[in-house]
């Protein structure tokens, strides 16, 4: 027997700002919005319940995302889980550019220089980190 990562849930201020940067970042959609102290987003469904539920059930899957209205901001200096993003369609600067421009902003968490991977944070201050290109030409096997 095994589980199944279906969602990720994060506290935040305003769970429909942080829900819209992230559906920017990961071309998601909302799926749900309880008057903005809920918001849940993933993947834009392009099939009904009963095959997405299969293809859930048959391997490993797109988490979706859920938003959950707190009245504290982020309190630690570094997060202890964060999430790895890879650009699938352009080289890591491309994307690095656009990630800033959805409002994103670049962070330290001790990193050190020469990295081949960027830190930054979402505009509540939750790191994650964007890895090597996917996008075809980019990356090999």
């Amino acid at each position: 027997m095994t589980s199944r990562f279906e969602w990720a849930t994060m506290d935040s201020v305003d769970p429909r700002r942080l829900a819209d940067f992230w559906c920017g970042v990961l071309g998601y959609v909302v799926y749900e919005d309880k008057n903005g102290a809920v918001v849940e987003i993933g993947p834009d469904p392009e099939s009904p319940d009963e095959q997405r539920l299969a293809a859930l059930r048959g391997g490993p899957a797109v988490p979706n995302m859920v938003f959950v209205r707190v009245p504290e901001t982020k309190t630690v200096a570094k997060n202890r889980v964060h999430f790895e993003i890879c650009p699938i369609d352009c080289d890591q600067q491309t994307e690095l550019e656009r990630l800033l421009a959805l409002g994103a902003s670049k962070t330290d968490v001790g990193q050190g220089d020469g990295r081949s991977w960027v830190v930054l944070a979402d505009p509540e201050g939750n790191e994650f980190c964007l890895t090597r290109s996917l996008a075809p030409g980019e990356f090999a096997l």
